[in-house]
């Protein structure tokens, strides 16, 4: 039997060396690179399967030479969308504060995709308004409608939508829905089958297969998008399911953000589906049906941002980054997930020293315990600063809002954490209107006045094996 030890010995260091390799060319942070060499080396069996599950964060939809034709249908379907949406709809930098052009001329840079004015818009944060909403828009829809989300529950608040789609695929309009096979795990074939046979064209992103070539268990799509007739649009946090309307108490009740669009910005969300339906299914969407000529019912001045594992820059990051720099009054952050990188931490804390009011507001009640004790280790070196930092205990907080100087904001799909920074498919709406700002920023001072502020005394008491596990969680964040 020594043999055979012996044999599974050479197989595992040989397999350890190629995590190596392949951890050594993807250059990550230093930290998450020692910390997957470490996981492959001293878990034996383990630490390489986390590794083939989770480790190779990127999904390239671009670059390989086997998706050439993918790479020229998404560029069709951007130019296309870009040349529709923009001409007159384009502010100048005579249209937008020094401070906001230079947000928006960062993002245009990194995205290739500008801001867009004449956008009329609506927030929600209620779930049953968002989902009225929704629905009021599919039961008017006169063309086509294009669903996509993270999550779709197979429960009463998801099959009374699925119905809704079929009743409107039997009138005879064009309907997609594209759900994510992680996020939308519970969905099975009894499901869906409806929808298929009433016309309804249904796909999943990413199906986790390891027989297939083209699978990521861990790069997912939380993007959460409907676009009505290319007219109407809705995105932000909100996903389908009963719990977001209350009906689970462990997770109620539940707060979510999310926004009508009406105007050119709509087009970039109906491109967005475009190219991850193109991605899931082939079937190419660069049609003049999908992207026609926008009105502009509005004032307002949108840029959407569709980030992801795809991108060579950090796009969120960078976006993110230069929002907290360039505050001069206040940033309030509303996020149920936060882990920062050390670039946003380092930020954060410069901010607050250079006089700015910094806010976070984090919910206590969380689907995800790990997350939150990682986000607390963090509180020490952030309160020393000036960051003002909250936690609310009277629900899921799910909202994803940062407000800058109560002059623009942005909100979405992202939370503030590694995980949306490089790993999800994520959709932001950058919002250069005071009103809609102000109106999330009275928002988030309601939950902080009804949250609980986290004090130095009070990290400090934190008991022992408490603060072993923040500092465990924190060791962990890396890995995500």
């Amino acid at each position: 039997m020594a043999w055979l030890w012996s044999l599974l010995a050479a197989v595992h260091y040989g397999l350890v060396l190629l995590v190596i390799l392949s951890v050594l060319r993807q250059r990550k942070e230093p930290m998450a690179m020692l910390a997957w060499i470490l996981a492959a080396t001293f878990l034996p069996v383990l630490g390489l399967l986390l590794y083939w599950l989770v480790g190779s964060s990127r999904v390239r939809r671009k670059v390989s030479r086997r998706r050439k034709r993918i790479a020229r249908i998404v560029a069709r379907i951007r130019d296309q969308t870009i040349d529709r949406a923009t001409g007159m709809h384009v502010p100048t930098r005579d249209d937008l504060p020094e401070d906001l052009a230079l947000i928006e001329h960062l993002t245009q840079r990194l995205m290739g995709v500008p801001a867009t004015r004449g956008n009329r818009l609506r927030i929600y944060q209620k779930a049953d308004a968002t989902y009225y909403a929704i629905e009021e828009a599919i039961r008017a829809a006169e063309r086509h409608i294009h669903l996509e989300y993270y999550i779709w529950q197979p429960d009463e608040t998801g099959r009374h939508f699925r119905d809704l789609v079929i009743a409107r695929a039997r009138d005879g309009l064009e309907c997609r829905v594209l759900m994510d096979a992680v996020g939308s795990w519970s969905v099975r074939r009894d499901f869906v089958t409806p929808m298929i046979d009433a016309g309804v064209r249904v796909a999943f992103f990413l199906p986790v297969n390891p027989l297939a070539r083209r699978w990521h268990i861990n790069a997912r799509n939380h993007r959460k998008i409907a676009v009505i007739d290319s007219r109407v649009a809705f995105t932000g946090s909100q996903n389908i399911g009963d719990e977001y309307l209350g009906r689970r108490k462990r997770l109620s009740p539940w707060r979510d953000a999310h926004i009508r669009l009406e105007g050119p910005a709509v087009l970039f969300l109906q491109q967005t589906f475009a190219e991850d339906w193109y991605f899931s299914t082939r079937e190419d969407l660069a049609d003049e049906r999908y992207c026609p000529a926008p009105e502009s019912p509005g004032n307002s001045t949108v840029q959407i941002v569709a980030t992801g594992p795809d991108q060579d820059v950090r796009v969120l990051e960078q976006v993110i980054f230069g929002a907290v720099s360039t505050a001069q009054k206040s940033i309030r952050v509303a996020t149920p997930y936060f882990v920062p990188n050390p670039e946003l931490l380092m930020a954060l804390k410069h901010a607050a020293y250079r006089g700015v009011r910094v806010q976070i507001v984090l919910p206590t009640r969380h689907d995800a315990p790990v997350v939150l004790w990682a986000g607390r280790s963090f509180y020490d070196e952030l309160i020393r600063s000036g960051v003002e930092i909250c936690e609310y205990d009277h629900g899921v907080l799910h909202s994803k809002i940062i407000t800058v100087d109560d002059r623009w904001c942005m909100l979405g799909s992202a939370n503030m954490d590694i995980r949306s920074f490089r790993l999800n498919f994520e959709i932001t709406a950058l919002i250069y209107d005071s009103a809609a700002t102000i109106e999330l920023s009275e928002s988030i001072d309601r939950d902080l006045g009804d949250a609980r502020p986290i004090t130095l005394p009070s990290v400090w008491r934190r008991r022992y094996h408490q603060q072993i596990i923040e500092g465990a969680a924190r060791l962990c964040s890396p890995l995500l």
